[in-house]
């Protein structure tokens, strides 16, 4: 096993025993990235700042539930984005459900867009969503988790989470197509 391994266990056993220290070198090693998974959410600084400490406190008083199943970084990360989606939530951000007896779904991978638009210029307008398809498109596309997944974390049902996707796909590709074509300011 490399020795940086042994170290990050030995860091997070000492972290379960509550060792202060363990837990600042933790957080230090961790919190630039986890401020970036808040502030993709959250839009703002001072936001993404309280949820990534909230998340830093619920993970420390939760480490005994660390496993090591996954890396500690994806454990993290997965409760920085839980705790961003609840503080969105309880800002009043609602959701539709769908009836999903009147829904033919038609799962669409085509992600393709128009050469000359980068990657940045897509987080850009995938941000400038409405919230609902934002929250589902970073989910999918950033975070890389599924309709179920994404179903659980949002408390909607699997197939809003593909209609909200495919809904926001298509206004992404407008927003996109006015970029290309320059009508954009």
């Amino acid at each position: 096993m490399p020795k940086g391994k042994i170290y990050h266990t030995e860091l997070i056993e000492q972290c379960k025993k509550n060792n202060r220290k363990a837990q600042m070198r933790l957080y230090n090693q961790y919190c630039d990235a986890m401020y970036h998974i808040a502030f993709r959410f959250m839009k703002n600084s001072q936001d993404a700042e309280d949820v990534m400490q909230e998340a830093f406190i619920k993970a420390f008083s939760k480490i005994d539930t660390f496993q090591g199943e996954v890396t500690f970084g994806a454990w993290l990360k997965r409760i920085v984005i839980n705790k961003s989606i609840d503080t969105l939530k309880s800002s009043k951000l609602k959701f539709t459900d769908v009836d999903e007896n009147y829904l033919n779904i038609v799962d669409d991978d085509n992600w393709e867009i128009s050469n000359g638009i980068s990657a940045e210029e897509v987080k850009v307008a995938i941000s400038q969503l409405p919230q609902k398809y934002e929250l589902v498109l970073s989910l999918f596309l950033i975070e890389g988790y599924d309709h179920q997944e994404i179903s659980q974390i949002l408390g909607i049902t699997e197939v809003n989470s593909r209609t909200q996707l495919l809904r926001g796909k298509k206004k992404l590709k407008e927003s996109l197509k006015l970029i290309k074509n320059g009508t954009e300011y």
